[in-house]
């Protein structure tokens, strides 16, 4: 797609912050210099699933079993060799051999064993367990000195797809979820984190695969688009991986790409007003995508009517976006409100700050909109670590209606990854319940073939017509920048996953 320039207003802050880091020194030697929006507010490999986290240690620090090609969707060896169903239920993977961890510790089966019993302990809560194996019984064990079996209670015949999620971790990685020094068996080894500032990673000499060209990586932190392509074009940055519109403005330097995010904001549909299913639908006739198309989001943005972009399969292409109509989204409102529901309620819309480029304003135009059709909403931005309080369960029992800013990145292959966790009645990060809706996953996620791709549209049809859990916004198109000293093209998963070994120096 083309780049596009469009003049959105930098604050005085924003422009002496970016005088402030143009210099004309470059990135010296074979240190690779990433410059993302947001700071991690953990790096435990186990939360590797969020983008936060993922994009510094995911294949970086800590490695798969499997490795999903984000070009095609195939599966590839990684840590894991081979693997094969053995029955309905079990599926068996062959441990690769002659690899360490960065502790020294070998890879083998009974350390795969203990790092999966551990992403998957309930008591810790890793994203990894509530967001692919939270609606599954999983039993693993070492049937080899290299070789695992997965077992489950019902039949997952895309087990290989799912284990490409898990990452693994050293036997000597503490119990509960939270390490600050993870010890995986990736290319590189995890240095330095200091909060506020940066984390680093040295090259691993003992890693068993190919060496990697980056000898040692540096991660900072801006949360301004403006100065973080700045850096990348004065020579303080070498990879951007996320800018705003506005900023792609350099087509040697920057990279426009259809990416696996979808935008949304997720509707608490227990709580009223939000439990009127009129109400949810009034939000969405109340904004105007093709508004916010071209100017604060890329103009290559789609609208979205499911959570799964159209290359996932159990995407449903039946599926309309929901079109611009206030004054039905006012004819709704005021109907509810005849009814006796509560439609003035003050509704509190929890954005997060650097969640995607210009958030915070397309957060503000969201809110000029619900307001003009009717509703009382007030915007509340929070940097990530307070946003994720009101991101999965347990929720506050005590909390008012609410609407929360998301992205969710499915570019697995498949709806599972993305349905119970989303919208099963105990989907961790789910605020709706419906029981054809928690039937159907069921079904998908055991069937195969045609019969999965269909259960899974039905269910995306019954969410997008009968349930409308979301204010639904865009499958997302992003902006990297990178340094012409660098050889390296993003990808799908940039934003989520960058592994640094494919970083080649020009």
């Amino acid at each position: 797609m083309k780049i596009k320039n469009f003049s959105i207003a930098i604050s005085a802050a924003s422009i002496m912050a970016v005088a402030s880091i143009c210099s004309p020194a470059y990135s010296a030697g074979k240190t690779l210099t990433v410059v993302l929006s947001e700071e991690p507010d953990i790096v435990d490999p186990c939360e590797a699933t969020r983008s936060n986290v993922g994009r510094i240690v995911k294949q970086n620090v800590s490695e798969t079993l499997v490795e999903i090609d984000p070009k095609d969707g195939s599966i590839k060896a990684r840590l894991a060799t081979s693997w094969k169903q053995t029955d309905n239920l079990t599926w068996e993977f062959n441990i690769r051999k002659g690899v360490k961890f960065h502790d020294g510790e070998d890879l083998n089966a009974k350390a795969v064993v203990k790092s999966i019993n551990r992403a998957l302990n309930p008591k810790y809560d890793c994203e990894i367990r509530t967001k692919f194996f939270g609606n599954m019984s999983v039993s693993v064990s070492a049937v080899g000195s290299h070789t695992i079996s997965v077992k489950t209670k019902a039949p997952q015949p895309i087990m290989p797809a799912l284990m490409g999620t898990m990452t693994v971790v050293s036997p000597n990685t503490q119990e509960a979820k939270g390490v600050r020094n993870p010890q995986g068996t990736g290319p590189y080894v995890f240095d330095k984190w200091t909060p506020g500032q940066s984390v680093t990673l040295k090259r691993f000499s003992g890693y068993w695969g190919s060496k990697p060209v980056v000898e040692d990586v540096k991660y900072v932190f801006r949360k301004e688009s403006a100065v973080r392509s700045a850096m990348v074009k004065t020579g303080e940055a070498d990879i951007a991986p996320n800018i705003a519109v506005q900023d792609a403005t350099d087509s040697k330097m920057d990279f426009s790409y259809f990416n696996s995010e979808t935008a949304r904001l997720r509707i608490d549909t227990s709580i009223a007003p939000l439990n009127d299913i009129r109400v949810r639908k009034a939000m969405n006739l109340a904004i105007d995508l093709e508004a916010l198309r071209g100017s604060i989001f890329a103009e290559g943005v789609m609208p979205q009517t499911q959570i799964v972009v159209p290359s996932i399969n159990g995407h449903n292409p039946s599926l309309k976006p929901w079109k611009y109509n206030l004054n039905e989204a006012k004819k709704l409102v005021a109907a509810a409100k005849a009814d006796g529901v509560p439609v003035g309620k003050e509704i509190i819309l929890i954005g997060r700050l650097g969640i995607y480029p210009n958030s915070t304003e397309a957060m503000e135009a969201m809110h000029a909109m619900l307001t003009e059709a009717g509703f009382n909403i007030k915007i509340k931005m929070m940097e990530t670590a307070g946003w994720l309080n009101f991101l999965s369960r347990p929720y506050a029992e005590d909390r008012g209606p609410m609407l929360l800013q998301g992205q969710h990145d499915n570019n697995n292959g498949d709806a599972v990854f993305s349905m119970y966790n989303k919208y099963a009645c105990k989907g961790a990060q789910s605020t709706t319940c419906d029981a054809k809706v928690d039937a159907g996953i069921k079904a998908a996620t055991a069937a195969t073939g045609e019969n999965r791709r269909k259960i899974w549209q039905e269910v995306q049809r019954r969410l997008h017509q009968d349930i409308v859990p979301d204010v639904q916004m865009f499958h997302m198109v992003g902006f990297s920048r990178v340094n012409p000293r660098i050889n390296f093209t993003p990808s799908i998963s940039t934003n989520s996953e960058l592994q640094v070994s494919q970083v080649k120096f020009n």
